[in-house]
């Protein structure tokens, strides 16, 4: 192990807010002091705003980091292992992505798991000593309830305890929690072996690995020796960590780099940010006191990252802007264009700031992602005529008429957690949520645009990707100059 420690030792996988105080560094290789002399302070900084907001919101830990760990939870027990740092990474997770069977799901048989850890390069050994990770955590009863009901090869009394915080039928008890490891549930230890073994695992995706089935014998090994499932443990840990990772300035939209690396090191931030364990150990160390299930929800995290990738375009980006850490609604109500705006108001607007009528409609596709308020789209939705019916009516019953200003809804209706062109295409159908979105299809000199985008991504990204390093250059204060706003 690289350094003796009771607690984790992680490395994060910065959000945008954080990224955007990093440097040009300039390396051929990944390594663990990437920020040592470009960014030296830049984990006390983090660590503020990273403690700030899990004290608002204690699941916003999960949100806000990404944490590859070096001896894995914090007072939970477990193996340590050298970690390859450097990944570029998304500061967001897509459940529709996660759900769509990239990660494999509750209900899941054995030769489901075995061909889709397979797909992404991991044994079957890989795949049982991984799902080890089960020792911790909880799941909800959603997730368990047929297999508690219906299934036999499961403890009577197990079965009995569990029924009771799971009702059926559903939907009433849905979210009830219950451990994945009933025997040491915030201890990271073999348990989750012996409970199979004992037909008291949890979901049905646990259970098949102890069913008469080819891992039966594994499943035996890893109950009765526990140093053979922590070293197995590590090893498909580090060939998770291998899968498809995006290094240097081939970072995910919304994560900003301009590092020219091309590969995962365990010494990736030893000159660059020299504090970088330490710092993330006392944020990880926090957010598991105060909420348990974190260390759980860290390794889901990192299968995710492993698993799921969000899409979206690349490019470099300039650094070194000086802007505020606050922002002004008065001055973005002033100068950013209204969901009210017209196609010509719209092109006029972004002339006015330098860029093309080209930069504005690719710019317009990152509602690709995200929500917006009810009443950002209510009178579209209630009165305008080119809007498709179905979906005006959809929309209607979560924006009524009167009421609920601030219920969301999705801007992107297909797919709203994956940065695609699937925006343009809801255009075309006439499902653009706001006014100022439909404008751009709706028999202007944008249509043209809207179309090439929606037939082909590889325009959009291109585009989308230009657009937004020259909006990057728009006034940028530099040095000692800093923006009031």
């Amino acid at each position: 192990m690289a350094r003796p420690s009771s607690f984790s030792s992680c490395m994060v996988i910065f959000t945008l807010a954080f990224l955007a105080i990093f440097t040009s560094h300039s390396s051929a290789q990944l390594s663990t002091n990437f920020y040592s002399k470009s960014c030296p302070k830049v984990f006390g900084a983090v660590k503020s705003v990273v403690q700030s907001a899990v004290s608002k919101e204690r699941r916003m830990g999960a949100s806000l980091v990404r944490l590859f760990f070096h001896d894995c939870f914090v007072k939970l027990g477990g193996p340590f292992w050298d970690v390859k740092l450097g990944r570029r990474d998304s500061k967001t997770a897509s459940l529709s992505a996660a759900n769509s069977g990239v990660i494999p799901p509750p209900t899941s048989t054995l030769s489901n798991l075995i061909n889709r850890f397979n797909s992404k390069g991991l044994s079957v050994k890989d795949m049982v000593a991984l799902s080890g990770s089960h020792t911790i955590g909880q799941a909800r009863c959603t997730s368990f309830r047929a297999r508690i009901y219906n299934e036999t090869n499961i403890d009577s009394s197990f079965a009995n305890t569990r029924q009771k915080k799971c009702p059926f039928p559903g939907p009433k008890g849905d979210n009830n929690l219950a451990p994945l490891d009933v025997q040491t549930p915030t201890a990271f230890d073999n348990n989750y072996y012996k409970n199979l073994i004992s037909q008291k695992g949890l979901l049905h995706s646990d259970q098949v690995l102890f069913n008469g089935g080819s891992t039966d014998s594994l499943v035996r090994t890893y109950s009765r020796n526990p140093k053979t499932f922590s070293s197995d443990f590590v090893t498909a840990m580090i060939k998770m960590g291998d899968i498809d990772p995006l290094t240097g300035s081939q970072a995910l939209l919304l994560i900003y780099t301009s590092s020219s690396s091309a590969n995962l090191s365990t010494d990736f931030y030893d000159k660059s940010c020299p504090q970088l364990f330490g710092t993330v150990k006392s944020v990880v160390q926090s957010a598991i006191a105060e909420e348990r299930r974190m260390g759980a929800s860290l390794v889901r995290l990192f299968f995710h990252d492993c698993f799921v990738k969000l899409g979206g375009p690349y490019w470099k980006v300039k650094l070194g802007r000086r802007d505020s850490k606050t922002a002004s609604m008065n001055a973005a109500e002033k100068s950013l264009p209204s969901d009210r705006s017209s196609v010509s108001q719209l092109i006029q607007r972004f002339k006015s700031k330098g860029l093309s009528a080209t930069d504005m409609v690719a710019l317009s596709g990152s509602h690709t992602i995200g929500q917006t308020k009810c009443k950002t789209f209510r009178d579209r939705i209630y009165n305008e005529t080119n809007i498709d019916k179905s979906f005006a009516t959809m929309r209607q019953k979560m924006c009524p008429v009167a009421t609920g200003d601030d219920n969301l809804a999705p801007l992107d209706v297909q797919t709203p957690n994956v940065f695609d062109n699937n925006y343009y295409k809801n255009l075309m159908n006439k499902k653009g949520l706001l006014h100022s979105d439909q404008v751009l299809f709706s028999g202007e000199s944008t249509d043209s645009l809207v179309r090439t985008y929606s037939n082909n991504p590889d325009i959009f990204f291109s585009d989308f990707a230009a657009a937004m390093i020259k909006m990057g250059d728009i006034d940028p204060r530099t040095g000692s100059h800093v923006n009031k706003y």
